[in-house]
């Protein structure tokens, strides 16, 4: 695993109320939320940034209402047209 060196004020850790190991995580965290928010990450490769089990950064979205259904607008309506038509013939 490659690393990343960051440079942040002095007193980051304390403003935001976290010890250096809790700043690191948050960090991971919120900068895989962001990229898997931007299609930038799958969920699992967010998650091992993230340095979570794929689960446990799930739940993570919901903590953050970073929407874990990451699809663009045209899978979303093909999907629903989907789910529709099932339901429809489901019912004949």
């Amino acid at each position: 695993m490659k690393e990343l060196r960051l440079s942040y004020p002095d007193d980051l850790e304390t403003a935001v109320h976290l010890s250096a190991d809790e700043f690191a995580a948050r960090f991971r965290l919120m900068a895989a939320l962001k990229m898997f928010e931007l299609g930038m990450l799958s969920s699992g490769k967010a998650a091992e940034l993230a340095q979570l089990s794929r689960a446990e950064f799930l739940e993570a979205c919901g903590r953050y209402s970073v929407s874990a259904f990451n699809y663009a607008d045209e899978e979303v309506e093909s999907e629903l047209r989907s789910d529709v038509d099932t339901a429809h013939k489901s019912r004949r």
